[in-house]
Parts: structure tokens; sequence; C-alpha cells
């Protein structure tokens, strides 16, 4: 009954079957362990003491940025060059915008530290001076961004001094030095109180609440509003975000359509066994063995009106 799996449209049936189920179930168990290796992150992560807890370490003992590193307090020794504005980056749910100033160290590369935040748009707000001299700055380590971040404009077009990510690959393009791979953002504002940018030390406050006073002067004489801290932010890839919950539907999908591509060979092979059980019950005529060409009766005409008889030729007869 069921040699019929054997024919050549079945071979190709069957041998469609046997390359999907395996390739289902590999990429079913590829998104669980996917799925799994974000579970042991987190779980990792969460073991680990807060990474604003340990000791600051200085940044090329922290290089590489890792899932590890990522948040560790890092030191750094240097003078403030160029200065940059991040825009449309929030905080407590206000929009504003990153102050970036690059420490050049004494190995020449340069470290991008985020010395606040600031609310209203990039280049109509005034912005506290970086402090002067060689200073040594505290903050928390983080990785470069890039364009899945969120807050990032990978779109481009922004004014002089402005960047949309911050980037080493971006950064290298506008400074003439080396950048390091990695930015760290400061735990508390490297502005005193009373107008004048503090020197020495940065990353600590001299006085209580110092980053959070507004009205500290820059250096044209105008009112700027005090820089906010911005706080560090988690390693991509270290909770269970939307992303490993993704993972774990297209598992469920893929081995949705494992079994979908076995039912579906299941229900072709009955059908097609009944059939064949039909024809040899009688049930349904044969059409392999029925003869091919049948000729149709011929089709009879309808019967002609009978002739009318044919009147004797009466000249003939006189003649004769």
């Amino acid at each position: 009954m069921y040699r019929f799996l054997l024919t050549p449209r079945w071979w190709g049936i069957n041998l469609f079957v046997v390359l999907a189920i395996p390739f289902c179930v590999f990429m079913g168990t590829w998104q669980l362990g996917r799925f799994e290796d974000r579970v042991q992150t987190h779980e990792a992560a969460d073991k680990q003491p807060a990474p604003g807890t340990r000791a600051a370490k200085p940044v090329d003992e922290l290089l590489p940025v890792d899932t590890v590193t990522s948040g560790r307090p890092a030191t750094a020794t240097g003078r403030y060059a160029d200065q940059f504005l991040v825009p449309g980056r929030k905080l407590d749910d206000r929009t504003g915008f990153y102050v970036v100033g690059m420490l050049r160290t004494d190995s020449g590369k340069a470290l991008p530290v985020v010395r606040g935040w600031l609310p209203g748009k990039a280049g109509h707000t005034s912005v506290p001076a970086a402090p002067t001299g060689d200073v040594t700055v505290t903050g928390d380590l983080q990785a470069s961004e890039n364009a899945a971040t969120a807050g990032v404009d990978a779109t481009g077009g922004l004014p002089d001094g402005q960047v949309g990510m911050i980037s080493a690959a971006s950064l290298v393009n506008l400074v003439p030095y080396d950048v390091y791979d990695a930015w760290v953002t400061l735990q508390r504002s490297d502005v005193r109180t009373g107008g004048a940018a503090a020197t020495g030390t940065s990353g600590t406050a001299d006085t209580p609440g110092a980053e959070d006073t507004a009205g500290t002067d820059d250096t044209s004489g105008g009112k700027a509003t005090a820089l906010r801290p911005v706080p560090a932010a988690a390693a991509q890839g270290t909770g269970l975000d939307l992303k490993a919950f993704q993972n774990l539907g297209y598992l469920c999908e893929w081995f949705v359509f494992a079994a979908f591509v076995l039912f579906m060979w299941f229900r072709l092979v009955r059908r097609e066994a009944e059939a064949v059980r039909d024809v040899r019950l009688g049930l349904v005529a044969d059409q392999q063995t029925a003869p091919e060409d049948q000729e149709a009766p011929a089709a009879t005409a309808p019967d002609a009106p009978p002739e009318e008889p044919t009147a004797p030729d009466r000249n003939a007869g006189t003649s004769a």
C-alpha cells in the first residue's frame, strides 16, 4: 500500500522533510543557546558587586571594556583639550545634551569624559568651562557607543562641535590625536560654585551639592546651568532585555515549524494511502489502468424526411 513512497514525486517530498526537520531543530537549539547565554550573563552580573563600589583603577588596566569592566571606576590624568556636545540625550525624562571633554593623557591619547548633562538645546545653552591645567578624573567606564545605543543620532549633519555618538570611530575624525576606545562619565560635577572652574583633581565636588547648583558662570561671562552627572549604563547584553525574549520566541517558532512539516507529511501520506486503498476496493476507478483513448459512439444523423415519389415521364411513352 505504501509503495507510492518510492515514486519520484514522493522522493522529492521525503527529501524536503528529511532536510527541513533537522534544520528547524538546529535553529531552535541555537536560539535556546542564545537565550541561555543571556540568562547566565545576567545571573553572573547580579552576583558581582556593584561596579561603582569597587576601587578605582587606571583606565589602561580596565581596557578593553567588557561586561566585567563596564561601569568600573576608572582614573586618568591629563589636560582637557577639545570639547563636544552630544545633543538629544535624556535624563529623568528631560531632553538635553551631554558635555564631553577630551582629556589628553601623557600617552598622547585622549579619553572622552562626559562631564555632565545640561537641559535645553545644544548650542543655545551656556556650558561651564572645563577645568584648566593637569587634572585627574574619576568616572565610570563605558564602552564606545554604536548605532544601536539608545539616544544615538546616527543620521549626521550636526553643527560643528557636536557629535551624535561617543565613539572613538567618530571622534578620531574630528581631533588630531588618538582616542581611547572607551569613555568615562564623571560621578560628580567637575565645576565649583561661584563661577570658577575647578582645577586639580576632578570627579569630586569640593562643596556638597555642587553638582546640583545652578548659575555657574562660564568663560564668556554668562550664566551657565550646573552640570548634572550622567549615570553609567549597564553593558549591552548583560540583562534580560527584549532581545532575550525574542530569542525565546524564535525558539518556539522553529520547533512549531518542525512539528508542522512532520504533521503535513503524515497527512499527505495518509491521504495518498486512502486513495490507493479505494482503488483496490473498486470504490474509485483507477485512472492509470483505464483506456486512454475511448472513442465515442458515432453520432446518428437525424432521420431525413421521406423522398417524394418521382412522377413518370409522359414524354418518354409518347415518343415510343
